[in-house]
């Protein structure tokens, strides 16, 4: 019987970060929505200011839910944040002597917040970013396929199907109660009243013509 395979925990990264052995590298949180994501995200910093490190977080511009300046889970937690157009702005806003950067919402930004990630693993950070892995069609969503390549450590979170209970991996949008149409467009922002988690069976998107 073989070796179980080596599992390495974000709790070892965190140790790492605090002795400075492990240089920088990037940690990503995917999942559909309703599970968890920026909770565990939160956790993370919490962790991180703990340990005394200096902590950067940063959201989109898009993310007008909740807490306009924070990050925010759909249970309540929340942690400060700074409100961003672009990748191009967080970069801009890096400070020296930042430690952790974290990221939320990733997936509404371009695809160069994949190369800003990388650069800033490289220059000794800990980068953790958080974001839905598919869209509402159940597709790779924005640059979220490159980040997952890139992370040394990927996290995939799942919900609970609202239909049958079962885990959910896919984000189901309803508009005024039905399934959204494939066309319909990418980035509709909301929550519980326009969204459900659900499972791969139970994930609903209509393709054929409209009248």
């Amino acid at each position: 019987m073989g070796r179980p395979g080596l599992r390495v925990c974000p709790f070892f990264l965190e140790v790492l970060a605090v002795y400075g052995q492990g240089g920088g590298w990037i940690e990503l949180i995917c999942g559909s929505m309703f599970s968890g994501k920026t909770e565990e995200l939160i956790r993370r910093l919490v962790r991180a200011e703990i340990a005394k490190q200096k902590v950067q977080v940063f959201k989109p511009s898009l993310d007008h839910r909740y807490h306009a300046d924070k990050v925010s889970s759909h249970s309540g937690s929340y942690y400060e944040a700074t409100v961003v157009q672009n990748s191009t702005e967080i970069g801009d806003l890096m400070a020296e002597e930042t430690d952790v950067v974290a990221i939320d919402e990733v997936q509404f930004f371009d695809w160069q917040v994949a190369e800003l990630c990388d650069r800033l693993a490289n220059q000794g950070r800990r980068v953790i970013v958080a974001g839905l892995d598919l869209d509402f069609r159940g597709e790779p969503f924005g640059p979220m396929p490159l980040l997952m390549a890139q992370a040394e450590l990927v996290t995939k979170l799942q919900a609970i199907c609202m239909v049958c209970g079962a885990l959910a991996s896919r984000t189901q949008r309803l508009i005024d109660g039905q399934p959204a149409h494939y066309d319909d467009p990418i980035i509709m922002v909301g929550a519980s009243e326009v969204y459900e988690a659900r499972c791969r069976l139970h994930h609903v998107v209509p393709r054929d013509s409209r009248a």
